[in-house]
Parts: C-alpha cells; sequence; structure tokens
C-alpha cells in the first residue's frame, strides 16, 4: 500500500475489513495519537493502551466514521481524549474508589485549538526542533538571528561581520536541509 491513499479511502478498506489499510492507518498516526494521549494521561503504559484501544475500536466501528461530519484525524483525535478520559477515571476508581480527579481532567487543554490540531502542532514542533539540531552551528546561528530574533540578511550580515552572499547561502542551505529532513519524516509516516 502506498502513501497515495486518502484517509476516506483507507476507511472505506477497513469497513470492508481490509487489515493492511488498519496498519497503513496506524503506521501513519500512531506518532502523533501517542504523543496527544500521553499529554492527557501522563503515563507510558496508559497512552499505549489509548492508542490499542482507538486502533481497535476502528477496527471494530469504522463504519461509525462519518467524512461529512469532520476530518478522519478529528475524530480520531476526539476518539483518543474519550478514551484517555474512560482511562484515567478507571485509574482513579481502582486507586481510591472515587470519581476521577477532577484537577486532572481539568488539565486537559482546551486552547480553541481543534483536539487534532493541538497534538499535530506539538508533533510538527518536535520534528522541527530535532531537525533544527541537526543543522550545523552557522547555520542554526543565522536562521535564529532572522526567524526568531526579527533581524534581516543584511543586519545579521554587519552585526556578524558575515559577508552578506554567506549569510544567504546559510540560510539557503539550512533551509534546504530542513526540508528535506521534513518531507522526509513526512514520507517516513505515511510509508511506515
Amino acid at each position: 500500500m502506498n502513501g497515495t491513499h486518502t484517509d476516506q479511502e483507507l476507511m472505506r478498506q477497513i469497513v470492508a475489513k481490509d487489515a493492511d489499510a488498519l496498519k497503513f492507518l496506524y503506521e501513519k498516526y500512531e506518532k502523533p495519537i501517542y504523543a496527544f494521549a500521553y499529554r492527557i494521561v501522563q503515563d507510558t503504559m496508559m497512552a499505549e493502551e489509548v492508542v490499542q484501544e482507538l486502533f481497535l475500536r476502528i477496527w471494530k466501528a469504522a463504519e461509525r466514521y462519518d467524512a461529512e461530519q469532520g476530518k478522519l484525524t478529528s475524530w480520531m483525535f476526539t476518539l483518543s481524549r474519550n478514551i484517555a478520559i474512560d482511562l484515567l477515571r478507571k485509574k482513579q476508581n481502582r486507586t481510591t474508589g472515587q470519581t476521577a480527579d477532577i484537577e486532572q481532567l481539568n488539565r486537559i487543554p482546551d486552547m480553541g485549538k481543534s483536539t487534532e490540531e493541538v497534538a499535530l502542532d506539538g508533533w510538527r514542533g518536535q520534528e522541527i526542533r530535532e531537525a533544527l539540531h541537526e543543522l550545523n552551528p552557522d547555520q542554526k546561528q543565522v536562521l535564529d538571528l532572522i526567524y526568531y530574533q526579527g533581524y534581516t540578511q543584511q543586519e545579521v550580515s554587519d552585526n556578524q561581520a558575515i559577508p552578506l552572499g554567506t549569510v544567504k547561502s546559510r540560510v539557503r542551505l539550512a533551509l534546504k536541509q530542513l526540508k528535506g529532513r521534513l518531507a522526509g519524516v513526512g514520507k517516513e509516516e505515511l510509508q511506515g
């Protein structure tokens, strides 16, 4: 199975009980779902349990997904959030015999973004941070000055005593390297 299948096509195949389609969907979304679940439950085993339960539910009830109601990822992250909250409640009930710690449930972010956006932003941010760490120090310095501190290329050239052509070259090479790294990550996610 290649990376050209849309989420809707995958869901149609999963409804038809195509195990390869489920495997592909899992490989495509397991990392961001896990990261999202971990932020809610703060426990690696529970986060893994959320991921497993999500994909089990998708396999058993894929026909419940309605593409007209929203994107598949929105549905998946909403289900993941519900599963995570249920697990927290069960854990709290087992340990104290009481309902879930309201304070812990209130820590689950509602920042005006959809559940999907929050999770994907966090996952993408981590991928970008990892890619930035792979740049050489000169490239990191130039990108930091221009993109994070707001200097122009000319100001970086003047302030750092670096020829303008060198500044431009470092920016171009750094962006090319980042693009290659991040495109590669995306392809790995799609190809599994």
